[in-house]
């Protein structure tokens, strides 16, 4: 891919850019992914590309995606963050039948004990006043994908592991009745 040299020759890329004869940098996917994670390229017209098959697959996602892609402005919402979390969360990709789906009794269902069932319904009441259900759900989703593409993921991390209804969904590997550890450390 090619640019004209002016507009980004100064830019800081942890790839090496080449330049072609006409000494115009020529943009590897990696060094456009870069550019545009760092905000310093936002013209993608500017980019004159080399590879027919590079424009074919954007053009492609382009008019595969264009039904899902939305802009939501902050502004738009009186409560700051919480709202715009709470409008990003409504357009998550996630079929239906993850939406609906009944998360709470799926969680108390896979209690074996009294215990597992009192720290579940602790931790159900703390999600529900984080307005964090649908979180849920969507991992719920998450997991049930990545299982079914054989996908491998981690054993736990940070303070998501001291939740055991996350335990209880596979999100991660570590029983947080087992080492005692307190749930509000993830849901404070």
């Amino acid at each position: 891919m090619e640019m004209d040299k002016k507009d980004h020759s100064n830019q800081q890329l942890s790839t090496e850019v080449v330049t072609n004869n006409f000494g115009h940098p020529v943009l590897t996917e990696q060094n456009i992914v870069e550019l545009l994670y760092q905000d310093k390229w936002n013209n993608i017209k500017d980019c004159k590309v080399a590879s027919d098959k590079f424009v074919k697959r954007y053009h492609q996602i382009i008019e595969d995606n264009k039904e899902t892609f939305q802009h939501f402005d902050t502004t738009e919402f009186n409560d700051g963050q919480d709202g715009y979390d709470q409008q990003n969360r409504l357009n998550w990709f996630m079929p239906n039948e993850y939406k609906n789906f009944d998360i709470e009794s799926y969680v108390l269902g896979q209690c074996n004990t009294p215990e597992q069932k009192q720290r579940v319904e602790h931790e159900l009441a703390l999600y529900k006043s984080h307005a964090m259900m649908d979180v849920l759900q969507f991992l719920k989703y998450m997991v049930d994908t990545l299982r079914k593409n054989n996908i491998v993921w981690g054993v736990g991390r940070g303070s998501s592991v001291s939740s055991y209804v996350l335990y209880l969904l596979n999100v991660h590997k570590v029983d947080s009745i087992k080492y005692n550890l307190d749930p509000t450390e993830f849901l404070r």
